[in-house]
């Protein structure tokens, strides 16, 4: 059933100047099933994912100790205040707004609502692209461990850890139906930072120096920390709010803000432990892959990086599940979701996303980079200033003047912000390019 979606009383424009967005309340995934808790999990599943074995390297290495502690910190507390905007907007208009472009369609018309779904699943698109790189990487680092004869290059590795994505995919039909394998994915998570973090004291412990220097020309050094910048938005937000919260139990948004404050306490405390140990251990020689700086038993490395290859296949499934939800709902047939009609559909559909995604990681296999260029061309946007900018326009007759002025201190800090990480980002994969051949093997 389709609904012309209209902003109310509270919105801030005019509806007579604006069309209508025409949206489909339809979906072919699940809506208001889940206890807070595991939507919690999903979150932290999301920020505890393998990408923090690469924190130490691409936030800490180019920040420095005061720069990157403070720099974590601060983007914890500033995606938390502009997660809990977002969620409140989820029932403006008087029902539940399940999509990110949803909720833009209705406070700003159809071209942001175009807009909205195309800078997400740019977003999204690079997530899992990363995820894939992160696989790949696991699947090497155990190679390497036991062969290190280059027989098994890291594109092949990326195309392997590709497979095992797309066969997860097929047999998880929506987000809901993740719940014992958020089970896993905390364990697993829990099982290489543990690893990560005991092998980093041991190697730090026995280090007798340590460069904590910032390396870099002064160029250099002002773009790398324009690239950090953008890696901290990224280590802490989804641009998927509104597609979890609408498989959260009502009261939505109560329950919402429960499990945003479970991601930014609880859930945080991993991803500072291993990102803070994995610098102190090895200084400005860490690797974007921490598990590649530690020393250890073989046996205990192979653990952790099996943990992380396991991880990062349920994680991408996360960061996924909005584009499966568009062309599960559009294109998909109703019954069962493991009747063979339905499998065979995810199978064609779903495989034929995840083999442009395992191409584009082969292709340009530069984690840190895509990390970066996420951050500048989605993560800012969507999280900061369409959240503080989506708020002001909802609550615009409510809210007191040095309220909006602070909206929009944070709608033009964060453009500005967006603009020059977009610019930075560019030039990181530009001259990464130069240095490493297509389908490198790095």
């Amino acid at each position: 059933m389709a609904m012309m979606v209209e902003v109310g009383e509270d919105g801030a424009r005019n509806d007579e100047k604006r069309p209508a967005v025409e949206v489909s309340d339809e979906t072919a995934h699940q809506i208001s099933t889940d206890p807070w808790y595991q939507v919690g999990f999903v979150l932290t599943t999301g920020i505890n994912s393998s990408y923090v074995l690469g924190y130490s390297g691409s936030i800490m290495v180019p920040l420095g100790w005061i720069g990157g502690v403070v720099g974590l910190l601060l983007a914890a507390a500033i995606s938390l205040n502009a997660n809990v905007l977002i969620a409140r907007l989820h029932n403006v208009g008087g029902k539940r707004q399940i999509r990110y472009r949803d909720l833009a369609g209705h406070i700003y018309g159809r071209k942001m609502y175009c807009l909205t779904w195309a800078l997400q699943y740019v977003n999204l698109f690079m997530i899992n692209t990363g995820y894939i790189i992160l696989a790949g990487q696991a699947l090497k680092a155990i190679y390497v461990l036991y062969r290190d004869d280059g027989a098994l290059k890291l594109p092949y590795c990326i195309a392997i850890a590709g497979v095992v994505c797309a066969l997860f995919a097929f047999g998880i039909p929506h987000l809901s139906a993740l719940r014992i394998w958020l089970g896993f994915s905390t364990f697993f998570s829990f099982v290489y930072i543990v690893i990560a973090f005991v092998l980093s004291l041991r190697d730090g412990l026995n280090s007798q120096k340590r460069d904590y220097s910032i390396p870099a020309s002064h160029w250099d050094r002002i773009f790398s920390t324009i690239g950090a910048i953008a890696n901290l938005v990224f280590a802490y937000n989804t641009g998927m709010l509104p597609e979890i919260q609408a498989t959260i139990k009502e009261p939505a948004i109560k329950n919402m803000e429960k499990a945003l404050w479970f991601q930014f306490t609880v859930g945080g405390l991993p991803l500072y432990a291993v990102t803070f140990m994995g610098y102190w251990a090895y200084g400005s020689s860490t690797s974007s892959y921490l598990l590649n700086s530690v020393h250890g038993p073989v046996w205990v490395k192979t653990v952790a990086n099996v943990a992380s290859f396991l991880q990062t296949v349920i994680a991408l499934h996360i960061f996924a599940s909005p584009m499966y939800e568009y062309l599960d709902t559009k294109y998909g047939r109703g019954g069962s979701p493991f009747a063979l009609k339905n499998i065979l559909f995810r199978i064609i559909v779903r495989g034929g996303y995840l083999t442009i995604n395992t191409l584009l990681s082969a292709l340009l296999p530069f984690l840190g980079d895509f990390m970066s260029l996420t951050g500048a061309l989605s993560t800012f946007p969507l999280t900061f200033v369409l959240a503080n900018h989506m708020y002001l326009m909802a609550n615009m007759k409510k809210l007191s003047v040095p309220r909006k002025a602070w909206h929009w201190l944070n709608v033009l800090g964060f453009s500005s912000l967006a603009l020059i990480a977009a610019i930075s980002a560019v030039r990181l994969v530009t001259v990464d390019s130069k240095t490493y051949h297509l389908f490198a093997d790095i």
